[in-house]
């Protein structure tokens, strides 16, 4: 299913604390870096913080600029972000400020939570998604019935290293502040467990007084059928080389990205590519990847078009090509209609073939973009 695009942001000490022991919040963003993050809340449909956030730090999570308020509201938004928490008991303050500033405000819980949410008087949309509360069911409520496109997640650790772990989190803000904490009962950003293999792939650096802004993207391909926001990212980038192609009205415009699982692109190519007018896109990246390398045999080829599974251009089909090369995993935008080959099915080819297919529906009018002159 869809999910909003997932951001966590947070400000960390040196040593990544998020906070000292002290009575009083630790302020770790510069005036600068808190207008950056002003600006951030005022640019997406949602902000998300735990209950324990709501706890410690009882914030009121406002776009405080009125320059910002005032352009959602020209662009017809809401003036304020739909403000989120989760909670499984739903054992939270009703006098907390979360409740009574800013706009709409819904808590996310459990059955058992929502009764007594409710019971509290609580000043927001109380939602039970079941017995229990899990993510992935309170992101899909969130973009299917909250229209939330983006999330801001702001806290606390707990929330953002179930999101990491869970491979649920598109892109990481951290605010990087010029202090050591140095205490061990201080909290922590990031907790204990299993994460999502491979290095982040960092996107921008910043400087903002004395702190340091930095972006990561995660990178590492999901396993079969299950979606991880890094094949979102991939998928993504097929899309955009989809857009490099040589227009052609006997073919479509394919865009292709090979990555390994632990997040290493390893070859992309795109219809057309080099001159060649009817190499396609898989093939232009296959032929760039080495067939000896081993990390082929765990890959995932992000295709912004199903592989073909018959063509009269070359000997083999697209679909025949991923599976001698042993890639286990295919990740499509767009199934292949039948503009040029009737009854075209590279995705039962190549299950056939015991190679996993994911379609991402949500990606379709990305990849049919530089095909439009074919239609009709």
């Amino acid at each position: 299913m869809p999910f909003p695009y997932v951001l966590l942001s947070a400000a960390v000490s040196l040593d990544g604390y998020l906070d000292d022991t002290g009575p009083d919040r630790l302020l770790l963003s510069s005036p600068a870096d808190f207008d950056r993050v002003d600006e951030v809340r005022a640019s997406v449909d949602a902000v998300l913080v735990g209950a324990g956030t709501i706890r410690a730090d009882n914030p009121r999570l406002l776009v405080n600029s009125a320059e910002r308020r005032a352009a959602r509201v020209a662009a017809g938004r809401a003036e304020y972000p739909l403000k989120v928490t989760v909670s499984a008991t739903g054992d939270l303050d009703p006098a907390a400020s979360f409740w009574h500033t800013g706009g709409e405000k819904v808590l996310l819980t459990t059955d058992d939570g929502a009764r007594r949410a409710r019971a509290a008087g609580l000043a927001a949309d109380v939602v039970p998604l079941g017995p229990e509360l899990g993510w992935r069911a309170a992101l899909e409520y969130l973009h299917d019935r909250r229209g939330v496109r983006r999330l801001m997640v702001e806290g606390g650790g707990k929330v953002h290293s179930q999101l990491l772990q869970q491979e649920l989190a598109d892109e990481l803000q951290l605010a990087l502040a010029p202090l050591i904490v140095g205490n061990p009962d201080a909290p922590r950003l990031f907790g204990p467990g299993a994460y999502q293999g491979g290095r982040l792939r960092l996107v921008e650096t910043r400087r903002i007084e004395d702190v340091v802004l930095t972006r990561y993207l995660p990178t590492a391909p999901g396993t079969g059928d299950r979606v991880t926001a890094s094949d979102r990212h991939w998928l993504a980038l097929a899309c955009e080389l989809a857009e490099l192609c040589p227009p052609s009205g006997t073919a479509f415009s394919v865009g292709v990205v090979v990555v390994a699982a632990d997040g290493t692109e390893l070859a992309r190519g795109h219809s057309r590519e080099g001159g060649d007018p009817v190499v396609h896109a898989e093939e232009a990246a296959l032929a760039k990847a080495d067939p000896a390398d081993p990390r082929l045999a765990t890959a995932t080829v992000y295709s912004s078009l199903e592989p073909c599974a018959r063509r009269a251009s070359r000997p083999a089909p697209c679909a025949r090509l991923i599976l001698d090369a042993g890639v286990p995993r295919v990740v499509t935008a767009w199934r292949e209609p039948d503009t040029f080959v009737p009854g075209a099915d590279g995705s039962g080819v190549l299950a056939a073939g015991g190679a996993a297919v994911v379609v991402l529906p949500e990606y379709e009018q990305r990849a049919k973009a530089p095909n439009r002159h074919l239609e009709g």
